[in-house]
Order: C-alpha cells, then sequence, then structure tokens
C-alpha cells in the first residue's frame, strides 16, 4: 500500500483517526503504514490550503502536496516532540513552497526586498481592516477577498509567507516565527511591511 496517499484516496473512515499525533507518530514512525496515512489526511488540507494560497495554482499546490509528505514521510524520525506536529508542518510546506517559486523564477515582478513596499509613515485615508487578532479571511467579503488575494501576489515571498502564515492561517508570532527560522523582531518587522503593502493596495477600495 503506497503511504503518501494523497487528497483523493481518502474516502474511508480509519479506527485510527482518533489518536493523538504523538501515537500516531510514534506508530508510523515504527512501520505502521495506516498511522502514517491517517496523519496525511489530518494535515492534508492544511498542506493544500496553504501551498494554494502561497501559489494560486492548484497543479502547483498538489505538487507541493506531494513534495510534503514525501519530506515528512523521509524525516519523521527527525521530528523530536519540542514543537506542535503541525508546526514543524508549515516548516516542510512552506519550504517546499519557496523552493518550488525560485525554480520557476516567479520572482521578476516582485517588489524588492531591500525597501519596504511602501513608506512607513505614509497616510492612510480610510477604514482599512485589521490584521491584528483575527484571521483575515474571517472579515473578508467576496470582492475584498479577491482584491486582497490579487494584492497578497504582488508582495515580496518572504513577506508574503510571513502574511499568510500569521494573518490568514492564524499561526502566532513565535511560531511563524519558528516555521520560517527567523528571529521575533524580523518577523513583527516583515509582517508590518506586508501589512502596510497591503493596506496601500487596497486603499482605493476602502475609500469610497
Amino acid at each position: 500500500m503506497n503511504p503518501l496517499t494523497t487528497r483523493a484516496h481518502h474516502n474511508k473512515a480509519h479506527p485510527l483517526k482518533n489518536l493523538p499525533d504523538e501515537r500516531l507518530i510514534e506508530d508510523a514512525r515504527n512501520g505502521n503504514v495506516h498511522a502514517f496515512e491517517t496523519l496525511v489526511k489530518r494535515y492534508e488540507q492544511m498542506v493544500y490550503g496553504f501551498s494554494f494560497k502561497m501559489c494560486r495554482n492548484k497543479e502547483k499546490a498538489d505538487e507541493t502536496l506531494q513534495d510534503t509528505f514525501i519530506n515528512v514521510y523521509k524525516n519523521l524520525q527527525q521530528f523530536n516532540g519540542n514543537s506542535k506536529f503541525s508546526t514543524w508542518l508549515y516548516s516542510i510546506v512552506t519550504n517546499n513552497c519557496l523552493m518550488n517559486r525560485r525554480k520557476r523564477k516567479m520572482d521578476q515582478e516582485m517588489v524588492s526586498l531591500d525597501e519596504p513596499p511602501v513608506e512607513e509613515g505614509a497616510h492612510h485615508h480610510g477604514t482599512i481592516p485589521s490584521w491584528e487578532d483575527t484571521p483575515a479571511e474571517k472579515m473578508m467579503n467576496t470582492e475584498l477577498r479577491s482584491r486582497l488575494d490579487t494584492s497578497i501576489q504582488k508582495l515580496p515571498q518572504d513577506y508574503r509567507v510571513v502574511f499568510i502564515l500569521r494573518d490568514i492561517e492564524g499561526q502566532s508570532i513565535e511560531e511563524t516565527a519558528q516555521i520560517l527560522k527567523l528571529s521575533i523582531p524580523a518577523v513583527k518587522s516583515r509582517l508590518r511591511r506586508a501589512r502596510i503593502f497591503l493596506r496601500e493596495q487596497l486603499n482605493d477600495y476602502m475609500v469610497q
């Protein structure tokens, strides 16, 4: 049986589905294919959803999904339990997203990472959504979400991944720093600049 089963092949309930991650990881390390398949089923939507938010392409998201669980299967013995399994998983899928993007040389149109997207002291008009506490998607209507999606794709990838992890996926600052192997100040700086850029992009829409 193929342990790297993807989204399309999880139609049957499995008796292991209610076990905690720690038990499934232990069993998978000991060669229990069903335990690994249960982990895949538990987290595949998270991996695919995050991948799609990063690249906005179903084929590339599916490729990243496959790559991620292949990496997890090969490296499960290295998971030391010092973080949540989901945090470790986010670090793998993030790395795959960024590597795939670099391979496809899709950064030519991106804003320079050497400067903030806009002046941090710039004046902003209108009521702009604050993404301080709530995942952004919860407060978006359809049109605004579409505009936000388009604007997110204009962000440099290093800013985009921070914004998606923190403000859309709902990861904490600390978890985002751990996933990206960055300092907390670096995460806060990139997140602040990403928010400023996105608010500027949405300014015309928000000012009525």
